[in-house]
């Protein structure tokens, strides 16, 4: 299958797209003014242990404080990267291996407030929530991760073969590397040689990372993970990429001079891309961003779904639309559900959802097309490069899946939440501000009543007053009747709709 990369720079943010067969498969956007931190690696200070939650807060030098969990900390964290014999947990490859960790230490015996520690950003600040930590270092390379503080050994599961898989492990046995050593996807088909010099290269990198770690006297960044454009490349790159357009020339030469260094073979793929037209037109990728942003995404049948991405969760609901079939009505809500499936995998490619997500499909009664729609669904998010997994479909036609969140999706890289709703998605009717007026009024009935020479003054937005005497007009009649004196009303224009305030004059 053809596969292009397009990278466009502009000067404050820098996007990469991953097109295969001419349609838009993954998307990394990074803007200058909030890079992604993950593989970033800190020294950080303990400034808060907290026992019942088994976590600590970190200061890593940002303005809120980072979350360590106690299944992140290794157990000699005062042997700087240790001897590569720690437990391991969480790491930040997107291909990994899970590492089994039992029988933790609880934290209070592992860090103390004040302790100075080497860690790395997992996930990024997101929402509410600080950045995540680990202690287990992983540093990636193009065909392996390299993990310095453990000696786990282990393949990616995305290379099925076991035949190969022996082949790398012997490989990887062979070299016994001092720390920990993760065989990439793109380490599939790699000789001893490039693993070797893979290894070799990060090997030094992080004794480098630890003497730098202990010339620092404060906290703050040691090692910053290599620019998106570059990243992308390292984990993207492969024999079914035909060409890699760069539209920047700067960046073009930096591109090729990464990849003539890591990946010689690919260094004819990169090209400039000098037309006039803009390079994401190629294959209409801005059009592709800008629905994947709409709440509503059509099917070509005339259904639809709706994508809702809240901070615990994301809640897709897929409704048949216009959609009315041609036989029956479970051959339709089949199709349906089999169509949006396609769309739903695509979009949390695209958006980078993460977390915990519930699709509601469509009820149906045959389990033979519950079981259709969840193969479906679960060969459809083998193409994805973040680790899934699909945990079940309740009773109610719910399916419950997780997708691995690192960074920050689509939504909240490029959007932010409504001035105006403060991100409720909502504001309260014209006809409810002006029952709040009358219902405040009324509170303070035997106030305004004694003090009968004062005016009534209402100060609100010029909607609300419209409306009430538009539409409320015996109401307004009734309560000037009760107050026995007229209630006047001020436009405000600079006040939010919900806004107002009663004064007496």
């Amino acid at each position: 299958m053809a596969s292009e990369i397009l990278i466009n720079c502009r000067p404050n943010e820098t996007r990469v797209a991953y097109v295969e067969s001419g349609i838009l498969s993954d998307l990394k956007v990074e803007q200058k003014t909030s890079p992604t931190m993950v593989g970033s690696i800190h020294r950080g200070r303990v400034i808060r242990v907290l026992p019942g939650m088994q976590a600590a807060f970190v200061d890593i030098g940002l303005e809120k404080a980072a979350f360590l969990y106690v299944g992140d900390i290794r157990d000699d964290l005062d042997e700087g990267l240790g001897d590569g014999h720690g437990d391991g947990h969480d790491l930040t490859a997107e291909d990994d291996e899970k590492i089994d960790t039992q029988n933790r230490t609880p934290i209070q015996d592992l860090l103390r407030e004040g302790q100075h520690i080497l860690v790395q950003v997992a996930k990024d600040p997101i929402g509410t929530k600080g950045a995540r930590l680990t202690t287990h270092i992983s540093l990636p390379g193009r065909f392996v991760v390299y993990l310095p503080t453990i000696r786990h050994r282990g393949i990616s599961r995305r290379i099925e073969s076991e035949e190969e898989r022996d082949r790398l492990r012997g490989l990887v046995a062979q070299i016994d590397p001092s720390g920990g050593v993760i065989v990439r996807t793109a380490g599939e088909g790699a000789p001893e040689e490039s693993l070797r010099n893979d290894i070799d290269y990060l090997d030094r990198l992080a004794k480098d990372i630890l003497k730098q770690y202990e010339k620092k006297k404060s906290v703050g960044l040691i090692h910053q993970e290599i620019d998106v454009e570059l990243r992308s490349l390292r984990d993207l790159m492969s024999e079914n990429v035909s060409a890699v357009w760069v539209d920047e020339p700067e960046v073009h030469k930096k591109v090729v001079k990464f990849v003539s260094q890591l990946m010689p073979k690919y260094k004819h793929n990169i090209v400039l891309y000098q037309d006039n037209k803009p390079l994401f037109d190629m294959y209409d990728i801005d059009l592709e961003i800008s629905r994947s942003m709409d709440r509503k995404i059509w099917l070509k049948s005339g259904g639809y779904i709706v994508i809702d991405e809240a901070e615990a969760l994301v809640v897709v609901d897929v409704n048949t639309g216009k959609f009315v079939g041609k036989r029956d009505l479970e051959e339709t809500i089949l199709k349906t559900n089999l169509e949006a499936v396609r769309e739903i995998a695509h979009q949390l490619r695209i958006r980078n959802c993460g977390g915990i997500i519930i699709v509601d499909f469509i009820d149906m009664e045959r389990e033979s097309h519950r079981e259709k729609v969840l193969a479906h669904l679960a060969e459809e998010l083998r193409k994805d490069r973040a680790r899934t997994n699909i945990v079940s479909m309740t009773p109610l036609g719910l399916v419950e899946m997780t997708r691995k969140r690192i960074r920050p999706s689509l939504i909240r890289t490029l959007c932010e939440p409504c001035a105006y709703c403060e991100g409720r998605g909502y504001i309260r009717r014209k006809s409810t501000v002006a029952n709040e007026i009358f219902r405040e009024l009324e509170r303070d009935l035997p106030q305004l009543v004694s003090q009968k020479k004062s005016n009534i003054l209402v100060h609100c937005h010029g909607e609300v007053v419209d409306w009430i005497y538009e539409e409320e007009g015996e109401s307004l009649s009734a309560m000037e009747a009760k107050l026995g004196r007229s209630v006047t009303f001020k436009i405000e224009p600079a006040y939010h709709r919900e806004q107002y305030e009663i004064f007496i004059v």
